[in-house]
């Protein structure tokens, strides 16, 4: 409902589930409270409609610290789990026992990772116990919701320590193996690169502005992305075809662990494209690349991969300088481009273009 110009949303009691009701189809039962639920032969809940009290509702929420209520009764906190003893002690605990919880809904193995991290709490010992052991439950989910779950990760202001709370468990490898794969080197430039991301995707949304996934994830596939490059073109640099093929394997293969929306692999895409083409060679390649629609998101990337540490021959600054010049030194830089000439390529097979990355 509305409230002004607020929404509030407004939700009903529910309680916990009876197992021994799932799949019930007899039709002379239909309409007893437990057969509004159901769960799968591993546990999951795949029907949820058990309305109940207060009671039932908190006892029936993943974490203690999330069910606290308060009331204007009084105007007081209701607490029916120890949630406020959890509190006080930063810790992240499962209401119940945490393999059956973690079975009803996998997801709440993601979502102890990224409280423990946004609010800076501990896992407590019990809860996180059995997490390695049942992240394979990941499996069952399906990946445009572990795609919805990922960007939950990284958009509440606590990228960066999400994925370094992440990394210590086996559920990574269910979001982002090939990056973690890339990134086994923490001082790489392909793990700085990473990191850095992630505190710039903190830093911007902390000072109230937007962040598209399209940028976090060509960041956070850009090192496997490079592995593909090397492992196809050992020998030479690869050009724009290459990027290509190697992006589209790159992008294949997250997409089975997570269904990223077309219109962000179609920017991703660009961003990378993007590193090839930002290569200066002449006043008309300058003026296309200023003009294309996803110029400052690759010059951005740009200046990232430079500071992580990839050595591109100056090229960010190049760019800066560019932009920060007035029309007359803009002309010079550009006339400069235009006497040098195209640069001589090397034999390349049939069909590579130019283009370096």
């Amino acid at each position: 409902m509305s409230f002004g110009r607020e929404i509030i949303e407004v939700t009903t009691f529910r309680a916990h589930h009876t197992v021994a009701n799932e799949f019930d189809t007899d039709e002379s039962r239909q309409g007893i409270r437990g057969l509004d639920s159901a769960h799968s032969t591993d546990g999951m809940i795949l029907r949820d409609n058990v309305y109940g009290s207060i009671n039932e509702d908190a006892l029936r929420r993943d974490f203690t610290v999330n069910a606290l209520y308060y009331t204007i009764n009084q105007f007081i906190i209701i607490d029916f789990a120890h949630g406020m003893d959890d509190l006080n002690d930063r810790l992240i605990r499962v209401i119940g026992d945490p393999e059956t919880r973690y079975r009803e809904d996998p997801v709440r193995l993601l979502r102890a990772i990224r409280f423990a991290a946004k609010l800076n709490f501990t896992i407590e010992p019990g809860t996180r116990a059995p997490m390695d052991r049942l992240a394979w439950l990941l499996e069952s989910i399906s990946p445009a919701r572990l795609f919805d779950e990922s960007i939950k990760l990284f958009t509440g202001g606590s990228a960066e320590a999400t994925f370094s709370v992440l990394r210590q468990f086996k559920i990574a490898e269910y979001l982002f193996k090939a990056t973690l794969d890339s990134t086994s080197d923490p001082e790489s430039p392909a793990s700085r690169l990473v990191t850095l991301a992630l505190r710039n995707t903190d830093t911007r949304l902390a000072a109230g502005k937007s962040v598209t996934p399209a940028f976090l994830y060509a960041a956070l596939l850009w090192p496997p992305l490079q592995d593909a490059l090397k492992a196809a073109n050992a020998d030479n640099p690869p050009g724009l075809v290459e990027l290509q093929d190697a992006a589209s394997r790159v992008i294949m293969e997250q997409l089975q662990r997570t269904a990223i929306p077309r219109r962000f692999t179609t920017a991703m895409r660009e961003i990378w494209e993007m590193q090839s083409r930002l290569n200066p060679r002449s006043r008309r390649n300058v003026e296309t690349i200023l003009a294309h629609p996803r110029f400052r998101a690759g010059y951005d990337f740009l200046l990232l991969r430079e500071e992580a540490g990839e050595d591109l021959g100056g090229l960010g600054q190049w760019w800066t300088d560019l932009q920060s010049a007035d029309r007359s030194l803009q002309e010079t830089m550009m006339a400069e481009l235009d006497k040098r000439g195209p640069k001589k390529s090397k034999r390349r097979k049939p069909g590579r273009k130019d283009h370096n990355v």
